[in-house]
């Protein structure tokens, strides 16, 4: 896990998320008092679980905000 503050200051947990049908995600989970904005998801492009979880610990600052924006909120 790792957290990542978008620009209107509010905190994320980022972690690695895997659907049924095996796709993989980076979610972004609200953290700390007051999260009330939904999870959200991005789809990463690694094949396997371990180049996903390597492509989301090894990514920059940059790339992380990249995803966040292009990020979607996650259906229930």
């Amino acid at each position: 896990m790792r957290r990542f503050v978008d620009d209107e200051g509010r905190a994320w947990d980022v972690v690695l998320g895997r659907e049924s049908w095996g796709a993989l995600y980076a979610l972004f989970v609200p953290a700390g008092p007051g999260g009330t904005q939904p999870v959200r998801q991005a789809l990463l492009q690694a094949a396997g679980y371990d180049a996903a979880y390597a492509e989301l610990m090894d990514a920059d600052e940059a790339r992380i905000a990249d995803l966040f924006r292009n990020s979607t909120p996650k259906e229930s």
